[in-house]
């Protein structure tokens, strides 16, 4: 068995330790050391690494090319192609792409973080495609957000169709975009809907797609989606309701700035609440994920709490001392339980 190094370090005093103790003979250090050995290197790690790494290169590499003056001047002079062209052009190369990828999986399945770049790329090619065949067909419009609610479709039969889910996530964040910009449309320049702010509405949103989820997971054809889904769900809900119980259900910061921070704590308690709730379903049923969003949030709820309730009534020295305090008896026992499940493994 090939273990990480540290582990295999850890490993080897425990043994000696044994040993030392007359816990077990040179013949059982020496079967049971021939057991395991130490990893050389990540490599799956660095070559996951090295994508993210080229992928965020090319955002920049795009973003210092579209601040230089000569490459602005020679951009300019496509101004005059038609939309429906760039968004022609666009749709061929991701169509290209796609097929390409969708050979990669079948002759190539272990290149997968070659095979998510080039499906990243078909992705972003397919945005632009859309977003070009939306000023071509109505150059004038303000409801944009059928424009995104189209995309949601495309990149759900795309995602189906390779069975991705890389685009799957691209799905979500769509939908999330459109959810936002429909009800910022039907409010008709009102910052409220239905009497919600915006983290408001995404409380509402997460909880939603978290159900969904559930169901998604009954349905045969859609299982392979559920993770996503799921895990999705919970990070609109969970950012959303920490933010709400931050910001309250204000739509401006002159608004948020003439209220004290106390005044919110309901909105912290429904935030801690559902925290806890999620904990107890991830216990109860063994839910991993439910579990770790609960207790992750609940942290960062409670350190917030912190920070907005002592922050200026505290001296500072008192501040981060108490602080520091928690971070070591936290780290002491997750240290502590760390150390029990590596044994049991």
């Amino acid at each position: 068995m090939k273990i990480d190094q540290e582990k295999s370090d850890f490993l080897d005093e425990m043994l000696e330790h044994w040993k030392d103790e007359k816990l077990l003979t040179e013949a059982d250090l020496v079967r049971l050391k021939g057991s395991y050995e130490a990893k050389s290197f990540d490599w799956r790690r660095l070559a996951q690494y090295s994508f993210w790494i080229a992928m965020a290169c090319g955002v920049i590499s795009l973003g210092a090319l579209l601040v230089d003056n000569k490459m602005l001047d020679y951009l300019k002079k496509l101004y005059d192609t038609p939309d429906g062209i760039i968004s022609l052009l666009s749709a061929a190369v991701a169509a290209l792409l796609y097929w390409l990828s969708f050979r990669r999986k079948k002759s190539l399945p272990m290149e997968v973080f070659s095979n998510d770049a080039i499906i990243f790329t078909a992705v972003m090619l397919t945005a632009n495609a859309i977003a070009y065949l939306g000023k071509a067909i109505n150059s004038s419009g303000t409801h944009f957000s059928l424009l995104i609610l189209f995309s949601v479709f495309i990149y759900g039969i795309l995602a189906h169709v390779f069975k991705s889910r890389l685009i799957w996530v691209f799905v979500l964040i769509s939908l999330g975009t459109w959810f936002g910009t429909e009800t910022g449309y039907l409010s008709r320049g009102n910052l409220y809907f239905l009497g919600m702010n915006y983290p408001l509405r995404f409380v509402v949103f997460g909880l939603a797609l978290t159900l969904i989820s559930l169901f998604l997971k009954k349905v045969k054809s859609f299982q392979f989606f559920f993770l996503t889904t799921y895990i999705s769900g919970m990070i609109y809900l969970f950012v959303s309701l920490w933010l709400i119980s931050v910001f309250g259900n204000f739509v401006t910061l002159d608004d948020w700035y003439g209220i004290k921070q106390i005044s919110l704590f309901y909105w912290a308690i429904i935030s801690a609440v559902a925290c806890v709730i999620s904990i107890f379903v991830g216990l109860k049923y063994r839910d991993d994920v439910a579990r770790e969003f609960g207790i992750t949030f609940l942290f960062l709820n409670l350190y917030t709490r912190y920070f907005e309730y002592f922050w200026d009534s505290w001296h500072k020295a008192l501040f981060f001392s108490v602080l520091a305090a928690s971070f070591w008896v936290i780290g002491r026992r997750a240290e502590k339980i760390w150390n029990v499940e590596f044994l049991k493994k």
